[in-house]
């Protein structure tokens, strides 16, 4: 498109709740602009009808565009007429859904806003797996290998910490190695179900630059033995000789989010995402 402007464009997430699913949306539709200068702005925990009106008035004054999850009918009723009324543009991310599912199922919505953070069995189930990951990152500890339900593997700057975390607030317990050429390999590792394991690789120059950035970060000589691509090669030849005997999955980091390498660790090993299951069966 050759009509570029140099306009900041303003969202608004207005929510009853934390406005997670609607910051989410408001991001990912940002994500695909990145010309584009973007102001967003979040009113959370609306529930007074005077309080959410302010924020609307502001949001007319910058015409701003409105992303909006909210339960109680009345107040979504209120934003849709302000929007008509100030010809802003509004999206109801959770009336349409939510209609539906009563519509299929005859059951009527609970309308209780920020439902979905109830501090229930599943919620508790999250806060174990964050600390399983805490306590079993970077091989601290090996016996977790064969508590986990994934045990990441990869060279250091593969993401394997973060990852953990990131699968571990899915409700995943997870556990990870970092691999170093001629390093002891805990015999727990060969007790793994090869199904749990993905081995974690990147690309050598990629590898190399990241390692630079990060001793520059620390105030240090970029160019030392950790960040030389010859011993990087060395490593990484190491790490995928290990997951050809291991039989484990194996994921190129190198041009991925954190995001993208989680979604494919749980395709890959066939895991659901249990972080928004609500049911005491779970």
């Amino acid at each position: 498109m050759s009509n570029a402007t140099e306009e900041i464009l303003t969202i608004f997430v207005i929510s009853d709740s934390a406005g997670e699913t609607a910051t989410k949306l408001a991001q990912a539709t940002m994500a695909q602009y990145p010309t584009v200068e973007f102001n967003l702005f979040r009113k959370t925990f609306m529930s007074d009808k005077a309080i959410l009106l302010k924020a609307l008035k502001e949001a007319k004054k910058l015409n701003a565009m409105i992303l909006y999850t909210m339960i109680n009918e009345e107040l979504v009723q209120l934003i849709r007429d302000f929007c008509q009324e100030s010809d802003l543009f509004g999206f109801d991310v959770l009336t349409a859904p939510v209609l539906e599912i009563e519509k299929r199922s005859g059951v009527a919505p609970t309308r209780e806003p920020g439902a979905l953070h109830h501090l229930n069995k599943n919620y508790f189930k999250r806060i174990e797996a964050m600390e399983f990951a805490v306590k079993y990152d970077d091989g601290k500890d090996p016996r977790g290998f064969l508590e986990a339900d994934v045990v990441l593997l990869g060279v250091s700057r593969t993401s394997k910490t973060p990852l953990s975390l990131f699968l571990a607030n899915k409700n995943l317990k997870v556990a990870n190695l970092p691999l170093v050429p001629q390093a002891h390999i805990p015999k727990q590792l060969w007790e793994v179900d090869k199904k749990k394991i993905v081995g974690l690789t990147n690309d050598p120059n990629v590898l190399n630059g990241i390692r630079k950035e990060r001793m520059i970060a620390y105030g240090l000589n970029p160019d030392t033995a950790y960040s030389d691509i010859d011993k990087i090669r060395a490593e990484l030849e190491f790490a995928n000789d290990l997951y050809e005997k291991l039989g484990c999955v194996v994921i190129n980091v190198a041009s991925l989010s954190i995001e993208e390498t989680a979604s494919m660790i749980m395709n890959a090993l066939d895991l659901e995402d249990h972080s928004y299951y609500t049911t005491e069966n779970d």
